[in-house]
């Protein structure tokens, strides 16, 4: 399964934001890599930089590869509704950031290895597809024999954030995909128009 294997933390320094979870080394230096680090004079960039940079965001953000994305984009671009914005929901409608979001996890990629090594089932079948897509109401639950994982306990126990569009129980270990959600509750500092802008060309 191919996914991007780099140096994590260069690239959530040029973005100027930690991308994939918790990171201390960004903590430390969160300006922009390179051999002058903060003294370097940047220009300003055209828009074409611009709307690249934020696709570059999200496909990083989301562990999401250039023609996986793209063909999130054409179905985004088919839908009702606003494309950027439906564009976001398919991302977050993925198995594998659901887990994530559910706590199971720290990081995407974390939760990824989850979904793959065929920990985690949908509506009690094992799936090991991260990419899979959710629908409102799918129960999404750890499998029984990997209920005493150390990496889910301990990851459980640091979590702090709930998301209105899923339900979670920590003693269980299971929850529901309630809802897609609005653009308002998907926390990601991403400008999803200069997406729409940059494939639009």
């Amino acid at each position: 399964m191919a996914r991007y294997t780099g140096p994590k933390t260069k690239i959530s320094r040029k973005f100027g934001q930690s991308l994939f979870g918790d990171d201390k080394s960004f903590e430390k230096r969160n300006y922009p890599p390179g051999q002058h680090g903060n003294n370097r004079r940047r220009g300003k960039k055209s828009d074409y930089a611009i709307q690249l940079m934020e696709k570059q965001k999200a496909k990083y953000t989301y562990g999401i590869l250039e023609k996986q994305f793209r063909n999130l984009f054409d179905k985004a671009s088919r839908s009702n509704g606003i494309t950027g914005e439906v564009l976001l929901q398919l991302c977050e409608s993925r198995l594998d950031n659901v887990v994530y979001r559910m706590g199971l996890s720290r990081s995407r990629s974390g939760a990824r290895q989850l979904v793959s090594h065929k920990h985690i089932t949908v509506n009690s079948e094992i799936v090991n597809i991260p990419s899979y897509r959710l629908k409102p109401g799918d129960v999404v639950s750890v499998r029984e024999k990997s209920k005493s994982l150390q990496v889910i306990i301990d990851s459980l126990d640091s979590k702090s954030t709930v998301y209105e569009w899923i339900t979670f129980d920590a003693n269980s270990k299971k929850g529901t995909f309630v809802t897609v959600p609005e653009r308002i509750q998907i926390p990601e500092l991403i400008n999803e128009q200069f997406i729409v802008e940059l494939y639009s060309k």
